[in-house]
């Protein structure tokens, strides 16, 4: 009787067993795309302007040089330093592609591939604003990648990632995709693709793979409070990456477009006081005189929806899409403008090599103004030359809780309400009375080198 049931109950359990999915298996990714991988090593030729540790800079004729020339330890003036990072072959005849920082500052670059050849190879071009290099090397007949689409892939796939953290060629870790089109701080032209798969110093320029054996991204940065890996892994996407190694292979350099507007965020607050039914576009704070955008008549407090066809979700999408937009090109754009939607049409411009903002000063006498809590002051004729301004009211103190809340600051120069510009006192007070009790209001604000639309409630009293 006990047999039987111990049949019956194996019987019950198998079925379940043989349902059950497999543990994911990568050993034929590697097997056929490891070989497209390879480890770039490159050195560097440190030049020290100082020769004796903790001593200033010392001409030879002076008797102190001698002095420490003679007792004191000396740094030589040149010395090699030597990193590692990754790569991977996008084609039969040598071509690679890699991180701008692993090979951006090097003198000299080596590739060693998985059969343990080596070959000098050389800067095509780099891109610092993606991170983005192309190099080459004298070969023929490589392995080579197979391109995928980063657009298709989807939040929790799997992905694999290969290359040679802290110099161990051909390491392979796998995890899943976190999140797809993450910001990150000072950069404003990709879209990463955040992971968990293990990346360390050294997976830097390594592919990033679907389960497909396709590349998606290239292994860039990790987020890092000791060094190591926590978790947090960054690739650019491989669309995004290959339309710069593709300028670059034939022009040695990124042309990329821009509009001359400042933006930020449209939050839920300022989505209310411009009359949008949600928060998403890219809300212009700032407008250069004579820009791409000044000559088609976008203005401060527009909101772009749209540009070129391509909807503008947040203000972060904004930049990618005018960046990947070819200078020259005449592009209709989709306007929330005082409660309505408009379509203007500019002429993009190009990304000019430095970008520089004008500077804001502060100082003069107060005048209340109680719905807000606030103390301002009409700004004077030196005041407006200096700050390159035609108005504005400059934020002598902070009273109220509301303003306080919102941090307004003193120092600030409040420069419209909403889309009314304010150049004196009774103008700002005019434009405060149209605006109902208990409503968001979005004041166009000045800081330092920044313009900013803050949302403040006014008092419900």
């Amino acid at each position: 009787m006990l047999k039987k049931l111990f049949l019956i109950v194996l019987v019950c359990f198998i079925p379940q067993v043989a349902s059950s999915k497999e543990l994911p298996d990568f050993t034929e990714l590697v097997e056929k795309q490891g070989p497209a991988v390879v480890n770039v090593s490159t050195t560097q030729t440190i030049r020290n302007a100082q020769v004796f540790p903790g001593v200033p800079n010392l001409p030879k004729g002076d008797p102190f040089f001698e002095f420490f020339n003679r007792f004191a330890p000396q740094v030589p003036r040149e010395r090699e330093m030597q990193s590692l990072g990754s790569g991977f072959i996008i084609s039969e005849d040598g071509y690679i592609m890699t991180n701008a920082h692993v090979v951006g500052s090097a003198d000299g670059i080596t590739v060693r591939l998985t059969d343990k050849r080596e070959f000098k190879a050389k800067v095509i071009g780099v891109d610092k604003r993606t991170d983005v290099a192309l190099i080459k090397i004298e070969a023929s007949g490589l392995p080579k990648i197979t391109q995928g689409d980063p657009n298709v892939l989807k939040v929790g796939e799997l992905v694999v990632a290969i290359g040679s953290p802290f110099g161990f060629d051909n390491s392979v870790t796998a995890g899943i995709v976190s999140a797809k089109g993450r910001s990150l701080p000072q950069e404003n032209f990709v879209p990463f693709i955040q992971t968990d798969a293990a990346v360390n110093p050294g997976n830097s320029g390594g592919p990033l793979f679907n389960m497909k054996g396709e590349v998606i991204g290239i292994n860039s940065q990790i987020y890092t409070r000791n060094g190591g890996f926590m978790g947090l892994s960054f690739a650019i996407p491989i669309d995004v990456a290959m339309d710069v190694s593709n300028q670059l292979r034939t022009s040695g350099k990124v042309t990329r477009g821009r509009i001359g507007v400042t933006i930020q965020e449209v939050t839920r607050d300022l989505a209310e006081s411009f009359g949008l039914s949600k928060t998403g576009g890219a809300l212009i704070s700032s407008v250069e005189r004579g820009g791409p955008a000044d000559k088609a008549g976008i203005q401060v407090s527009d909101v772009i929806l749209k540009f070129d066809g391509k909807t503008v979700g947040a203000s972060t999408d904004l930049p990618r899409i005018v960046a990947a937009t070819h200078p020259g090109s005449k592009v209709a754009v989709q306007v929330w403008r005082k409660g309505e939607s408009k379509e203007v049409h500019l002429t993009v411009g190009e990304i000019p090599n430095d970008n520089q903002l004008a500077q804001g000063s502060s100082g003069g006498a107060g005048e209340s103004v109680a719905r807000l809590g606030l103390v301002l002051s009409e700004l004077s004729a030196e005041q407006k030359n200096e700050l390159q301004v035609k108005g504005g009211l400059l934020v002598e103190e902070v009273k109220g809780t509301s303003a306080a809340r919102v941090e307004l600051r003193r120092g600030d120069i409040i420069l419209a309400i909403g889309n009314v510009e304010v150049g004196s006192l009774e103008q700002f007070n005019e434009a405060l009375k149209q605006i109902p009790k208990g409503r968001n209001i979005a004041l166009l604000v000045r800081r330092d080198d920044g313009v900013y639309y803050i949302a403040l409630k006014l008092d419900e009293k």
